[in-house]
């Protein structure tokens, strides 16, 4: 395989789909129809595609998870964080969980029309939804496509509940609707921080918002009224875990009222990716990193083991945990308890000028 240091992508490289004997390899012979020489530069062209499913919402049974259902309006994000655990759903598809994913985005243009249609269903219980499990809603295409801005417009409607996580700014061209839905208390929302080192965000998260722009945006959304919490994630030992509290005393400055973290997770072809970007962006960090999560993975560099995929366990683990928790008591996070409301639900018609309009 090729490795590329491409213009504002995450991946290096395109790994191989765990399901399928063929893969596209960026190799020399083929760069030209994927590369946009127009500058100069190395940038890879970002594609989309309709999504043509069914059914939007997405069932799990995880117990470590604290939600049952999930929207995903589009499948694939552009913002090309190169830990996303998601990477390799794309491999569901035929395509790669590297370059693929960041830059071959399924789009479901009637997200909104079939979230109406699921609520319209008898068998429907009124309960929290997620966007999103596998895709951040709010990546750089919904400021055209507006999906997941519809889709909001239908929790509204109908007074289900929802719940928003995001690493980006756009969120903030929707707190119109969203402090309608806070009024109502059927809605939260959490920006994710990863680091506020603007170069470390830069090449670990390449087109998600800035560190500053969601800091000013998780005091905007909680100027408005709307219960805002920050996401320490992913918390990469040896790299970013000393921001723990930096990060949360920002996000508290700026209205947060709790806060949640994640350990980095490594599933499958996401090792690989990882690995290959710490040793093109950190080669001197690279072995003291590798060594910490075998610390926090009991030798391993992932573990699928509920309850510890997304904590991990061991001393170093521990000492993320407490530093964590004295943080959060320290800048008077988690100290609330927002009460989501579900008996405001109702069953509506929804007009094709409503969603579409």
């Amino acid at each position: 395989m090729l490795h590329l240091d491409l213009k504002s992508r995450g991946a290096g490289l395109n790994t191989p789909n765990r399901f399928e004997p063929l893969y596209i390899d960026y190799s020399d012979e083929n760069l030209e129809e994927y590369f946009d020489d127009s500058e100069n530069t190395k940038r890879i062209k970002t594609q989309f595609f309709n999504d043509t499913t069914r059914t939007i919402l997405a069932k799990n049974d995880s117990p470590d998870l604290g939600f049952t259902y999930s929207i995903n309006p589009y499948r694939g994000c552009e913002h090309g964080c190169i830990y996303c655990y998601a990477r390799p759903t794309h491999e569901y598809l035929g395509f790669s969980a590297g370059l693929d994913f960041e830059t071959k985005i399924m789009v479901k243009r009637d997200a909104a029309k079939l979230l109406g249609e699921a609520f319209t269903k008898k068998s429907w219980e009124p309960q929290t939804i997620m966007f999103s499990g596998n895709t951040d809603c709010y990546q750089p295409v919904e400021r055209k496509l507006n999906i997941t801005r519809a889709c909001l417009e239908v929790f509204l409607k109908f007074r289900n509940p929802v719940g928003v996580i995001t690493k980006n700014a756009l969120i903030q061209k929707d707190i119109d609707i969203l402090k309608q839905l806070s009024e109502l208390n059927l809605v939260s929302t959490v920006i994710s921080v990863t680091t506020l080192k603007r170069e470390l965000s830069r090449r670990l998260e390449p087109r998600t918002s800035v560190p500053k722009k969601r800091l000013e945006t998780i005091y905007k959304l909680s100027s408005a009224g709307i219960p805002t919490g920050v996401n320490v994630a992913p918390i990469i030992p040896g790299l970013n875990d000393e921001e723990i509290p930096s990060i949360l005393k920002a996000a508290s400055d700026h209205g947060a009222k709790f806060a949640g973290r994640i350990i980095l997770r490594l599933p499958y072809s996401v090792k690989d990716l990882f690995l290959d970007w710490l040793k093109r962006n950190y080669p001197e960090k690279a072995s003291k990193i590798i060594n910490r999560i075998h610390d926090v993975r009991k030798g391993q560099l992932n573990s699928a083991e509920w309850s510890k995929r997304f904590s991990c366990e061991g001393e170093y683990a521990e000492h993320i945990h407490k530093l964590f928790k004295i943080s959060c008591e320290k800048y008077s996070l988690n100290k609330e308890k927002f009460k989501i409301r579900t008996d405001l639900f109702r069953r509506v018609k929804m007009q094709q000028e409503e969603l579409f309009g």
